[in-house]
């Protein structure tokens, strides 16, 4: 009886044991989204790509006259209080869920709502990220099918993964050189909503062109190298090489 009274007893400790390391593990799961969240919610003092696209979107609608720099200074927050009060949010300075959303900023909004679906999701990049990539693709590639877009947003993620290239999506863009659609101003056109959908496909792993980091028009290019890559796929207009 003895033996079986400590048996018990032990598995009751076991159980109990099991039972306090899940509720563990779940506190601290539920402790790192919450830690998400606040890391997600912009304000005085915050830095990085989401803060530095809420100035580029207020600058434009006529709120923000400071530079775009990513950094939450007292311009920024004295531009987003005027935007809230003209839509009707609380004017508190802070950009949270709801500001998100009147700035159109729907991946951050949905961040902090806890919505990260493999659709709309952007396997970490910012909605800046997103932006930027919706209009190359959009300024290189607004005539061609939408897995022709998708292939260029692809590049540019094949080139951001290479040592040879920038490692972050501006960077690749912004490279001198690297995209007519930047040397000729083409780029700041407004994306649609085709360019957005393939930049989130592109970065959340979609490649098309299996690797390529070159893509080239041969009816329009002119420079010799481009024509000695290694051809990989052809895609519409484009020829994509590595």
């Amino acid at each position: 009886m003895k033996k079986v009274w400590m048996i018990g007893a032990l598995s009751l400790a076991l159980l109990g044991t099991a039972a306090g390391a899940a509720a563990g593990a779940l506190a601290c799961r539920e402790q790192a989204q919450e830690s998400v969240a606040e890391a997600a919610v912009l304000r005085q003092g915050s830095t990085g790509g989401e803060v530095k696209e809420v100035q580029r979107r207020l600058k434009n609608w006529g709120y923000y006259t400071g530079a775009v720099d990513g950094i939450f200074g007292a311009g920024t927050r004295s531009a987003v209080l005027s935007f809230q009060r003209k839509n009707g949010l609380t004017a508190d300075g802070v950009v949270g869920r709801a500001t998100y959303k009147a700035l159109g900023m729907n991946d951050s909004y949905n961040a902090l709502g806890g919505s990260s679906s493999q659709a709309g999701g952007t396997n970490g990049y910012t909605s800046s990220d997103v932006y930027l990539m919706a209009k190359a693709i959009h300024a290189e590639g607004r005539g061609e099918s939408y897995t022709g877009q998708v292939a260029i947003g692809a590049v540019i993620m094949n080139r951001v993964k290479s040592p040879d290239f920038p490692n972050t999506i501006a960077g690749v863009i912004y490279q001198k050189g690297a995209f007519t659609a930047v040397d000729d101003g083409q780029i700041n056109l407004e994306p649609n909503d085709t360019a957005y959908r393939a930049a989130r496909d592109a970065m959340n792993g979609w490649d098309p062109t299996y690797g390529c980091l070159y893509y080239y028009n041969p009816a329009v290019a002119t420079s010799s190298w481009i024509f000695s890559r290694e051809v990989v796929t052809v895609i519409g207009k484009h020829v994509f090489a590595i």
